[in-house]
């Protein structure tokens, strides 16, 4: 798919990144450098409580004229928070692009921050703490985080109750005074639009204010633990390692491996754990590989008697990569990872997503890359990867 792309810095130091299609709709995304990699132990949970709170009004909209300024118009309007990033977004038809540019720009520059909608937002949040703990794939997920990296790395993004409680109006809005500053910010736009008018609102409605987003070290560890809970059915297990980041070209030896281990129906695990063994319905794996942390993982759903059988078959198909992967065998995998990297840019809301990130890894032109950096990966690159010297482990089983 050729790219009409543009990336622009600001003199306020705000970046505005741009691909230009040729089709009805366009998704428009406002970004700020910061998520839970940028939080101290005590303040956990914060991001995601700033993300949810720029939703429930600002000086001249409350919640309902946010969402239906968007929604009436035929738009779809939502945010997340991640390790790397909090990201308000929505997918409009491009004649609406100036509403989605006037409600998302008021939204980040203009919060309320209510005492009555903090309140009501925090019992939100402690709700959704409770979902995430209930789901038994979503917790050996969030858990997992804490068997790779000490605090406050290690804390869920979405924080803990003892945070969530602590955290009051007054942090809030430090917080977002100290983080929410154009040179802080992305604004993303992909779809049929023009460059220069996006340019140009950006200019006009956004200060030369700058501001500098803390940083922590991240400390690495491998940790393993299986957990039991009463009422379960199936044990749920994640398997995880740690790879190069993406400062490192390697990093697309470490996303040719996971493909490989438990990328979809084809791969390794899937065939080795649920084809042949009939051991698991669910066998998947993902990479989180940033400028900052990056880690592979496995997650197999089974049971509880098959747990440490499982684990032996992951380490066993480990060792097998990395003394028989063939040249036969990458090339393939090669070419999926390609193919479904083409795939995934078809959705302009994927995309801009997918720009986000790398903008925040470093410079969104180098998404365009990707296809020669996975090509160039080299087998014993990816053999030498498979020889693990240490891992992560965590299941939830039933008791």
């Amino acid at each position: 798919m050729e790219s009409q792309f543009k990336r622009k810095i600001l003199k306020n130091g705000m970046t505005i990144l741009f691909e230009k299609r040729e089709s009805p709709s366009v998704s428009v995304a406002f970004a700020v450098r910061n998520g839970g990699i940028n939080e101290n132990s005590k303040e956990k949970g914060i991001s995601h409580y700033i993300e949810h709170m720029l939703y429930k009004g600002t000086s001249r909209r409350n919640a309902k004229q946010i969402a239906e300024e968007i929604e009436k118009k035929g738009g779809v309007l939502n945010g997340f928070t991640d390790e790397v990033i909090t990201a308000y977004w929505c997918k409009m038809p491009s004649k609406h692009l100036e509403i989605a540019l006037n409600v998302l720009g008021d939204m980040i520059k203009n919060p309320k921050f209510e005492q009555k909608e903090l309140e009501k937002e925090r019992k939100v949040i402690f709700e959704e703490i409770k979902m995430r703990k209930d789901i038994p794939m979503i917790y050996v997920f969030d858990k997992i985080q804490s068997h790779l990296y000490k605090e406050p790395f290690g804390i869920p993004l979405i924080g803990t109750f003892d945070t969530m409680s602590s955290i009051d109006r007054e942090k809030i809005s430090k917080k977002f005074k100290e983080i929410y500053s154009p040179n802080n910010l992305i604004l993303c736009v992909v779809g049929n639009a023009n460059f220069q008018e996006i340019v140009k609102f950006a200019e006009e409605n956004f200060g030369d204010e700058k501001k500098k987003v803390p940083e922590f070290k991240i400390k690495l560890k491998n940790h393993s633990k299986i957990e039991k809970r009463k009422g379960l059915d199936q044990a749920s297990l994640v398997f995880a390692y740690h790879v190069p980041s993406s400062k490192d070209k390697k990093s697309f030896a470490a996303r040719v491996l996971s493909t490989l281990m438990a990328g979809g129906m084809s791969s390794r695990l899937f065939s080795e754990i649920r084809e042949k063994r009939n051991l698991a319905y669910s066998v998947k794996g993902e990479s989180e590989i940033t400028r900052d942390f990056a880690y592979n993982l496995i997650y197999v759903g089974t049971s509880k008697e098959n747990v440490e059988e499982v684990k032996k078959l992951i380490l066993k198909e480990f060792k097998e990569i990395s003394e028989n992967l063939s040249e036969k065998e990458l090339k393939e995998t090669q070419e999926q990872i390609i193919g479904n990297h083409q795939l995934s840019r078809e959705d302009s809301q994927s995309q801009m997503v997918s720009l986000l990130y790398s903008e925040v890894d470093g410079n969104a032109e180098d998404f365009y890359n990707f296809e020669k950096n996975i090509r160039q990966v080299k087998l014993e690159d990816v053999k030498n990867l498979a020889k693990l010297k240490n891992y992560s482990f965590f299941a939830l089983v039933p008791e």
